[in-house]
């Protein structure tokens, strides 16, 4: 265990020793390329034919650059710590037509020009900067050490070193302040050569972009549909269990209703209170279980869904429901409220005699059209239902829109991409 006043020079000297060690690591592999436009310019300069030379050091540096860059990604994880992303999703299964696509798609790319150019003209600059901070390693530990160096040469050559007394400690003592430099250094070198991978050898700022935006949808795909799983549990909770308390609890009411007509006044009128309120409460209970997730919507689509939806509504409804198949749960949940709230404002706002509701797919997309013939001036920036079920479009990258001039009629369009 380091003892705490001893704890900040230790992690230096380990910090320093990390630093140094990836340095030294980088040379040769930064120098790698130099040996084949050493030949290139070798063999053009003897031959004069620079065509085949530049042919032959093209393929070895197209070939060469992703050993290089994963060798260098291993470099960087395993000695700083530090990871840089491939530029690349993971190849698909390997074969020659896939092999052909994947050659074209490089060749073409700016992401290979990029590495191509961290190799081939970058790494020998980042080369000689490892060099000269390794060489100043040495020079700095050689200078400190001169005291050393002085006293093993031989007594009468270093009476005659007309210099001695006054060279060696400024040796010294420049070397000090080089050791001294040396942590900072080495920790500059190191992390400018780390930005430099990442910005050359990792992915573009669009590529991250685009990562970040297809992660994102993802985790947000994933959480509507662990939500709508979370509501169709409690909807089978409530159903299966508190509805069928209620109902049990209604009927026994009832029964004792029937076979006790000698019951006292107050008490019959209390049981009869407390039956009509579980009835009432059965009634609430059935319309939060649909307004939830309704049993029939995932039993058996959203054609039957919209049919008991409309046959509730005090007022006539033309529904027309024109579906290929059936599309994923989460755009049918979504297209079922879209409906249900739509409707629901249709009774209590527009004062409409009819409404006529319409749910296709046309493409990849289900298109549910809502239109009414009330009253009109619907303003979903009001902060009504209409707002959210705005949001609630959105949350499956559909679009909303409302149409409703003052004096009718109001039209709700929701379109929601339904590919699987």
């Amino acid at each position: 265990m380091i003892r705490p006043g001893l704890r900040r020079p230790a992690l230096r000297a380990r910090r320093l020793r990390r630093d140094a060690g990836f340095l030294a690591v980088g040379v040769p592999l930064h120098l790698a390329l130099v040996p084949v436009w050493s030949w290139a310019a070798t063999f053009t300069a003897k031959t004069g034919h620079w065509i085949p030379a530049l042919q032959v050091a093209a393929v070895l540096v197209l070939f060469g650059a992703p050993l290089l860059t994963a060798v260098q990604r291993v470099r960087h994880r395993a000695l700083l710590g530090v990871d840089v992303a491939p530029a690349e999703a993971d190849p698909a299964p390997w074969s020659w037509a896939v092999a052909a696509r994947q050659v074209s798609r490089r060749l073409s790319s700016a992401q290979t020009w990029r590495r191509v150019g961290y190799h081939l003209l970058l790494g020998p600059l980042l080369a000689v900067a490892e060099l000269l901070v390794l060489a100043a390693a040495v020079a700095g530990l050689a200078a400190a050490t001169a005291y050393g160096w002085a006293w093993a040469v031989p007594a009468p050559a270093r009476r005659g070193w007309l210099g001695y007394a006054t060279q060696v400690p400024c040796y010294t003592l420049a070397g000090l302040l080089l050791l001294a430099a040396l942590p900072w250094l080495a920790g500059a070198t190191a992390r400018g050569e780390s930005r430099a991978a990442a910005a050359l050898l990792g992915p573009s700022r669009s590529q991250r972009l685009q990562r970040r935006v297809e992660h994102l949808a993802e985790s947000r795909t994933g959480l509507i549909e662990a939500v709508d799983a979370e509501r169709r549990r409690i909807e089978r909770d409530l159903h299966d269990g508190t509805q069928q308390r209620l109902v049990s609890l209604a009927v026994n009411l009832g029964l004792v209703l029937a076979t006790t007509p000698d019951l006292p006044a107050g008490a019959r009128t209390a049981l009869t209170e407390a039956h009509l309120e579980a009835k009432h409460a059965i009634t609430e209970l059935n319309d939060l279980v649909r307004g939830l997730h309704p049993a029939v919507l995932e039993d058996r689509g959203l054609d039957a869904a919209l049919s008991g939806l409309a046959a509730r509504l005090p007022l006539p409804v033309r529904l027309r429901v024109d579906l290929d198949e059936r599309v994923p749960p989460r755009v049918e949940s979504v297209a079922y409220f879209v409906v249900s709230e739509a409707l629901a404002n249709v009774t209590k706002h527009s004062e409409a005699t009819r409404t006529e509701v319409t749910v296709e797919q046309v493409g990849s997309v289900l298109r549910v059209n809502v239109t009414d013939d009330g009253l009109g001036g619907a303003d979903p920036s009001a902060g009504t239902g209409l707002s959210g079920l705005a949001g609630r479009v959105g949350s499956v990258d559909g679009s909303f829109h409302v149409s409703s001039p003052v004096g009718g009629p109001t039209t709700v369009t929701a379109e929601l991409p339904c590919a699987r």
